[in-house]
């Protein structure tokens, strides 16, 4: 860890246990307790930088348009802050005092609200009502003192339907200056978010009530979202924002048993944890959740609302399934020798870029796996557990042990065990 993402630690005793985790065998890689908070890490993201003077932590958000890529072959004109989609996580300790300053370059008013945080009534950033609202060209300063430890967001509170829907969401982590329980090893923050974004469009539709069709996290779609990457026996925290427009996300992870430690509210009380695989995250809300990475492999993270894990879905289209496509083909093909179906590739060549998609749009699903092709998109990205690794950077694909892995079935495998499949 560089110096400038360990300017906001400080050493600390954990103390307690902070509620037990869910348990399988015990882990044959365990990691000795981490001493001093964990800086977190936002796959796909950034930090605020601070700057201190006096005792005070000075950063800067800088709001204004940005051209944002969600995966290669997909961008779209956003809003953001300090040039990106999401904002920086901003990160400091409870008990500090941070002085933020926001420069509005767009063309309209916006503000700044710290969501689920305790701030004076004149720092809370809803235009009109605790502030004016910052007009173009305008830097306004925000300043207070961080009394409470924990997981929140901030966003603008002007045209927030409009606002929001364009990027201008981040998460802010606040560190207890005293944790009450042992310190992850990996700690890592994501915000959720939906976009409408028409086929061969570039501007998400802030007016779109139902049909969103871009799910991110961290602005990203997989299989553009970077993964997460542990060491086997680590203890891992998650972070998770949901400032998307309309709905809830129930975020599953593969592999493990996890609890919910924490809400925006505050952390639980270990007597009220239990074991989950699934953590509904609602709109406005911040959930926590902790494990030990104590089985190695590629372990899908992903919201399990079935739509949210495809990209630019085709609700209009007529439902085909059960139809045999190849008699459209063949019949167009004569009129047509150049037509390949949108999605499937050149015959002789599987891998070939599929010229037939329309400008600036993505397959609704996929992405290349260790087995092949990864029918999932949108909201997902992927735990990466390893045995023996000194670093973090993507290990490649899980190789499983010998024994391990889900094969096809051999005759006299059927037959020993007594399945026809005549």
């Amino acid at each position: 860890m560089d110096h400038d993402r360990r300017q906001f630690l400080f050493v600390s005793t954990a103390a307690g246990l902070g509620g037990a985790l869910p348990a399988r065998a015990a882990s044959p890689h365990p990691t000795a307790p981490r001493t001093e908070p964990t800086a977190v890490e936002t796959p796909n993201g950034s930090t605020l930088p601070w700057r201190v003077q006096d005792g005070v932590k000075i950063g800067h958000l800088v709001v204004a348009p940005v051209r944002h890529e969600f995966a290669p072959g997909l961008e779209g004109n956003c809003y953001g802050y300090n040039g990106r989609v999401h904002g920086p996580t901003i990160e400091a300790v409870e008990g500090d005092r941070v002085r933020i300053y926001v420069t509005n370059r767009l063309d309209v008013p916006t503000t700044v609200h710290w969501h689920g945080m305790l701030v004076p009534n004149g720092m809370d950033g809803v235009g009109g009502l605790t502030q004016r609202s910052i007009e173009p060209g305008e830097t306004f300063r925000y300043e207070f003192d961080l009394g409470k430890a924990g997981t929140f967001m901030f966003h603008s509170h002007h045209d927030e339907m409009v606002q929001m829907a364009m990027g201008l969401v981040g998460m802010f982590v606040v560190h207890p200056k005293a944790p009450s329980g042992p310190l992850p090893d990996r700690d890592f923050v994501y915000m959720l978010g939906e976009w409408a974004l028409k086929v061969g469009t570039e501007r998400p539709d802030p007016n779109e009530m139902k049909d969103f069709n871009v799910l991110t996290l961290n602005g990203k779609v997989f299989p553009a979202t970077a993964p997460m990457v542990v060491k086997t026996g680590q203890r891992v925290r998650i972070r998770i924002g949901n400032l998307s427009a309309m709905d809830h996300h129930p975020m599953h992870l593969h592999g493990h048993a996890f609890t919910v430690t924490a809400t925006d509210g505050g952390d639980i009380p270990p007597s009220a944890r239990c074991p989950e695989t699934t953590v509904l995250v609602a709109a406005g809300q911040t959930r926590t959740i902790e494990f030990v990475a104590d089985a190695p492999g590629d372990w899908a993270f992903h919201c399990h609302m079935t739509h949210h894990v495809m990209t630019q879905m085709g609700h209009d289209i007529p439902n085909l399934v059960g139809v045999d496509p190849s008699l459209f083909d063949r019949q167009l093909a004569k009129v047509l020798p150049t037509f390949l179906q949108m999605g499937r590739g050149d015959e002789q060549d599987p891998a070939a870029e599929d010229t037939t998609m329309p400008k600036n749009s993505l397959p609704m699903v996929g992405g290349l796996g260790g087995h092949g092709y990864v029918t999932m998109g949108g909201m997902v990205t992927v735990l990466k557990v390893r045995d023996g690794i000194t670093g973090y950077d993507d290990p490649g694909y899980y190789t499983a042990p010998a024994g391990t892995l889900a094969n096809v079935a051999l005759p006299e495998e059927l037959a020993r065990d007594g399945i026809r499949v005549d």
